[in-house]
């Protein structure tokens, strides 16, 4: 068993605090929304404190998932940020989805701290999260990883190291830009469908088992021919990642011309009042 800390209790947050306290480990939770905090310690074996900088104190590990780089500052290099009480040895991993520069500078202070820094955003969603079953993308050391690996596992179905602090969220950078463009084809393929007086439901059922397959067509065809829209990863951090990967496609030369125009759609989306829909609401655009 080991001394857990974990710091952000949002959508994603709160179901892998679980996981890890479930797992044995002895966690100590903060959320700047203290009700949700203490909600989870009378859900979860756990206990409560009042500032990162405290939840942190002789942990083994701690983990951070928080909305932003600004907030992730706030909680490490802040007034009562975690960087003031970690213990020597500790490893620290950030599954925030963040801009792998915060991440290298992190890795730098922790390192020259005497901890280790692992960037690891996850992908899956909400669902993913509640059921254990993330992806994480991670960024690091080797060494640091192979300590971490068990606890991260708690809430993962999938975990790679792959390479230094920074790639981590370079390659959740690469996860959005897929699913951006997966998206956009998807509804446009339904609303063409449904114009056309097919059943998708039918249609769908059959191209998911050939080329076209993808696991936005199996778990959101149904909720977009529906109309329903709350089923995970909301519009509003959507546009925040994709602003993050075009900004980092100009520092690497990088040319995104599909992904800029589909983020324009999704902020067209927000303007019809979308902001907390799940990302398949690309769609109602075509079906308003």
């Amino acid at each position: 068993m080991s001394k857990v800390s974990f710091i952000g209790l949002g959508v994603m947050g709160y179901p892998m605090a679980g996981h890890i306290s479930k797992a044995g480990h002895d966690v100590t939770v903060f959320n700047r929304t203290i009700s949700k905090a203490e909600k989870w310690t009378k859900e979860h074996k756990g206990k409560l404190a009042k500032t990162p900088l405290d939840a942190a104190k002789d942990s083994d590990f701690i983990f951070t998932c928080v909305g932003n780089d600004n907030d992730l500052k706030e909680v490490t290099l802040g007034e009562n940020g975690l960087f003031k009480s970690v213990k020597k040895n500790c490893v620290y991993i950030d599954n925030t989805t963040a801009s792998a520069e915060i991440a290298r500078e992190l890795y730098k202070k922790a390192k020259s701290s005497g901890f280790q820094f692992l960037d690891a955003p996850v992908s899956g969603g909400q669902a993913g999260a509640e059921n254990g079953a993330l992806t994480v993308m991670i960024g690091g050391d080797d060494q640091a990883y192979k300590k971490a690996a068990p606890i991260i596992d708690c809430y993962s179905k999938k975990m790679k190291l792959l390479g230094p602090a920074g790639n981590g969220q370079l390659a959740k950078m690469v996860n959005q830009i897929c699913i951006a463009g997966v998206v956009q084809g998807l509804s446009e393929a339904i609303n063409f469908g449904l114009n056309a007086k097919l059943k998708m439901e039918d249609v769908i059922e059959t191209i998911s088992k050939g080329a076209a397959q993808s696991w936005q067509m199996e778990n959101r065809f149904k909720t977009m021919i529906n109309d329903k829209f709350d089923y995970g990863f909301a519009v509003d951090w959507m546009r925040k990642d994709l602003k993050i990967a075009m900004e980092e496609a100009k520092r690497n030369n990088s040319s995104l011309p599909i992904t800029k125009i589909i983020d324009e759609y999704y902020a067209e989306v927000q303007k019809m009042g979308g902001n907390r829909w799940d990302t398949s609401s690309l769609i109602k655009r075509f079906r308003k």
